[in-house]
């Protein structure tokens, strides 16, 4: 509002044009003119400005406008002691105006992702050999001299595994039944990833129900799922905004879960797909650790991966049981069975069952078979420390990932 001196100035201008004599002003802000049809007009004192969450008084306007006569004819101009004060317009709220930081949801509490009573009965994680096979490998290198086809091995695997990407692969890992590894191939394949790209690399849970990759992966806490994401999301958000609703894992890896470790969570199929569609451009490569089949948000994911992992435990069921799920995907287009790898998981050091014959059995259904061989770290759960794991067990996941991400680059 205009300073009680330049009001008086354009005041008494106004006036002299009707060869009239002003009123004493006060000092405040405020006359007494003598309007020219006879009658009087008192022009109100200064008002305040409103404070910030002040309620409006009952008789304003819309806009919080300070109340004006109806009859009042219009200021002339160059007269700013006639103009009503001008309030902000109030800023749209609308979903679509207002960004995904803006709109108005539910922001859910984090929560361990074990207990504190539940996580005392932890015992220090175990190396994946024992002493005495590690001395014995050690000896073994120093008598054959096999460390030059390790080094070359490892070489051509760092190559597959560092290739470029042009748009983001997907990686489904599911299995027939519960406790056949798929959580813990998940979560090798995702650690791999992470280690040998230089990209962000991202793992999904989409089993809510009790899934235990952000326990494998070792993570502290859960905040925000799929569902969650799923209504946040937007096609302007940056990768560090993305990053916010997600769990920092070591290296550029990042965990989405599925659930916060409740009983009975669901996952809608049109929350997956809105979150895997929009996330896709963000990371170079994506592994979710999917629920069991035949469950729907299972076939929907491997589906739309370029590449699936069935994981199956060693064992004479296992064995039985995949193979009838292979025979089943023959029937499906051929993608799906060449873009398929089934991983036979050792449970114990000594299975009873020939691998050799196992191995030969499935390949004939056209998909790729892989070993991963029985580890003492692996088998005691928790968190998966790729320090504690057994050599024959890093090189036995670096194959793997390797042949996978292969994969998942063709067109089949």
């Amino acid at each position: 509002m205009p300073n009680g001196d330049n009001w008086q100035r354009d005041l008494l201008r106004d006036l002299r044009r009707d060869d009239r004599t002003p009123d004493t002003a006060s000092s405040q802000g405020s006359s007494t003119p003598r309007q020219a049809g006879g009658g009087s007009r008192t022009q109100p004192a200064q008002q305040p400005q409103p404070q910030t969450g002040q309620a409006p008084a009952p008789a304003a306007a819309p806009g919080n406008q300070a109340p004006q006569a109806q009859a009042d004819p219009a200021p002339a101009h160059g007269s700013p002691a006639h103009h009503p004060q001008v309030q902000p317009r109030p800023r749209p709220t609308s979903p679509q105006a207002a960004g995904p930081a803006t709109r108005p949801r539910h922001t859910p509490e984090s929560r361990p992702v074990v207990s504190a009573d539940v996580a005392a009965a932890r015992r220090r994680p175990r190396r994946g050999e024992s002493f005495a096979a590690r001395a014995a490998r050690a000896v073994g290198r120093i008598v054959v001299s096999s460390a030059a086809r390790e080094v070359a091995e490892s070489t051509r695997t760092a190559e597959v595994l560092q290739q470029p990407v042009t748009t983001g692969r997907q990686i489904a890992v599911t299995s027939i039944r519960g406790g056949a590894g798929k959580s813990t191939v998940a979560a090798l394949l995702g650690t791999t990833y992470s280690h040998y790209r230089q990209d962000p690399v991202l793992l999904v849970e989409a089993d809510p129900a009790l899934g235990s990759l952000p326990l494998r992966l070792g993570a502290q806490s859960l905040r925000w799922t799929i569902g969650d994401v799923a209504d946040i999301v937007e096609p302007q958000m940056s990768l560090l905004d993305v990053t916010g609703y997600l769990v920092q894992l070591p290296g550029n890896a990042w965990l989405l879960p599925g659930s916060q470790g409740q009983i009975g969570a669901m996952l809608d199929t049109r929350a997956y797909e809105r979150v895997m569609v929009s996330l896709r451009r963000y990371f170079s490569v994506t592994v979710v650790d999917c629920e069991t089949l035949p469950a729907e948000v299972a076939r929907v994911a491997l589906s739309a991966a370029q590449a699936r992992v069935l994981t199956a435990p060693a064992t004479l069921e296992g064995i039985a049981s995949t193979h009838a799920v292979l025979q089943w995907m023959q029937g499906l287009p051929r993608h799906m069975i060449a873009g398929t790898v089934v991983v036979l998981i050792e449970l114990v050091p000594h299975p009873g069952l020939d691998l050799d014959k196992a191995v030969a059995r499935l390949e004939v259904t056209g998909a790729g078979v892989h070993v991963l061989p029985y580890d003492r770290h692996l088998a005691a759960g928790g968190a998966i420390h790729t320090g504690l794991l057994a050599r024959s067990t890093r090189q036995a996941a670096a194959r793997l990932s390797a042949d996978v991400f292969q994969l998942s680059q063709k067109r089949h």
